[in-house]
C-alpha cells in the first residue's frame, strides 16, 4: 500500500513540475492544448467583461502572452468595430471577441466580426449551436461559456473548439447551478474531450495551477484584469475592487438572470424588495436600464450595478497588465505542495 501511495505522490510531483512555466517553455507550449489552439504563449484568457474589456486591455493581455478578449456586450456595433480595428493596430498577437448570444443585435455583431477578420470568438448566454457552424466555416476558433457538465456536453456536440467552465465565484452573470469551480472543473473534465478552460475565482498563479491540476487546460481570468490600468472601467470602481473583503459580493437577481454584485446601496435596494416578496416586475423596475454602465463605467458606486467576483477579496492594488502576468507566472511556479505521510 505504501509503495502505491509513493507512486501516486511521484506522479503528482512530476505533473506539477511538467506544467511549470519555468521548465522548457517551448516544450510546454507544444504540449498545452489551449496555447496550441489559440497560438498564445500562456494558457491565460482575459474574460470579455462588459465595461472593462476594450482594445487597450485586450491588446495588453495579448502582448503579454495571453489571449485578450474585447467585450462586445457593452458596445454599440460601431464602437465594437472601432475597438477591433484599434486592437489590430496595438498588437500583432491573437485576440478575440466575446459575444452574448441573447443580445438583440447579435447578427450585426457577427457580421462585424466576419468583416474585420477576427479569428477567435468566445460566446455565452445562449445556444452554442446557433452560430458555431457559421463562425467555424470562416476559420474562426469558438469557445463557449457554461456552468455545468450538462451544457459542456451540448457545447461539444455543437462543435465548439473549447469550453469555458465557470464556477459561481465569478463576477457578473452566473449559472443557476451555483457550483463552485473546485467541483465544476473535475466534473466537466469527466464528460468532455475538447480543451477545457477554468473560470471563476481565479486571480492568483497558485489558483491557476490548482485549476489545471483539477483537469483544466487553461484559465479565464476576469476580476484581476478588471483592476488593471488598461481596463476601460472607471477609476472609482477599480479602487472599490481593491477595498473589498470576503463576503462583500453576493449572487442575486436569480428570478431574472443570476448576477454577482458588490453590496452597495443598489444591491440593498434589491434585497429590500425580496423582503416583501419575489415580485419580478418590481425587480425589473428597480434594475432599470444602464445600471451596469452607471456603476462600472461612470463610477457611481451608490446607485450603479457593480459586478465583480469573489476573488476581489485577494486584489489589493490596481496594476498594469504586464505586472499581473509577472505575478501570475511567479506564483504559478512557486506553488508546490509536499505531502509527507
Amino acid at each position: 500500500m505504501s509503495s502505491m501511495i509513493s507512486l501516486i505522490l511521484e506522479k503528482i510531483k512530476s505533473m506539477s513540475s511538467f506544467i511549470d512555466f519555468g521548465i522548457a517553455q517551448k516544450q510546454y507550449h507544444g504540449m498545452n492544448r489551449i496555447t496550441q489552439l489559440f497560438n498564445i504563449k500562456y494558457p491565460i484568457i482575459q474574460g470579455g467583461m462588459i465595461w472593462h474589456s476594450g482594445w487597450r486591455l485586450a491588446s495588453a493581455v495579448s502582448n503579454n502572452g495571453g489571449l485578450g478578449l474585447i467585450g462586445s456586450a457593452s458596445m454599440y456595433p460601431d464602437i465594437l468595430r472601432e475597438n477591433i480595428q484599434k486592437c489590430k493596430q496595438a498588437t500583432d498577437k491573437p485576440f478575440g471577441v466575446n459575444i452574448a448570444l441573447l443580445y438583440p443585435n447579435i447578427d450585426e455583431i457577427i457580421n462585424i466580426i466576419l468583416e474585420e477578420g477576427v479569428k477567435i470568438v468566445f460566446t455565452s448566454a445562449g445556444n452554442p449551436k446557433t452560430y458555431t457552424e457559421t463562425l467555424k466555416k470562416e476559420g474562426i476558433k469558438v469557445a463557449h461559456v457554461v456552468a455545468s457538465s450538462k451544457f459542456a456536453l451540448k457545447c461539444q456536440d455543437a462543435g465548439v473548439d473549447a469550453v469555458v467552465a465557470e464556477g459561481f465565484e465569478a463576477g457578473g452573470h452566473n449559472g443557476r447551478e451555483e457550483t463552485t469551480t473546485l467541483c465544476l472543473i473535475p466534473n466537466v473534465k469527466k464528460h468532455i474531450d475538447i480543451p477545457l478552460i477554468a473560470a471563476g475565482g481565479i486571480g492568483l498563479g497558485s489558483q491557476m495551477k490548482a485549476a489545471m491540476l483539477l483537469g483544466a487546460d487553461g484559465v479565464q481570468i476576469g476580476s484581476r484584469f478588471a483592476a488593471t490600468v488598461e481596463a476601460s472601467s472607471h477609476d472609482n470602481f477599480k479602487n472599490k475592487i481593491t477595498e473589498l473583503k470576503e463576503g462583500d459580493t453576493q449572487l442575486t437577481l436569480k428570478e431574472l438572470a443570476p448576477v454577482r454584485l458588490i453590496k452597495n446601496k443598489f444591491y440593498h435596494d434589491l434585497e429590500s424588495l425580496y423582503e416583501s416578496g419575489r415580485n419580478v416586475e418590481a425587480l425589473k423596475e428597480t434594475l432599470g436600464r444602464a445600471r451596469a454602465k452607471l456603476g462600472m463605467f461612470e463610477g457611481d458606486l451608490t446607485e450603479g450595478e457593480l459586478e465583480i467576483g469573489q476573488v476581489s477579496a485577494l486584489i489589493d492594488e490596481i496594476l498594469p497588465v504586464e505586472k499581473v502576468f509577472q505575478n501570475l507566472i511567479k506564483e504559478f511556479n512557486e506553488a508546490k505542495v509536499d505531502l509527507t505521510l
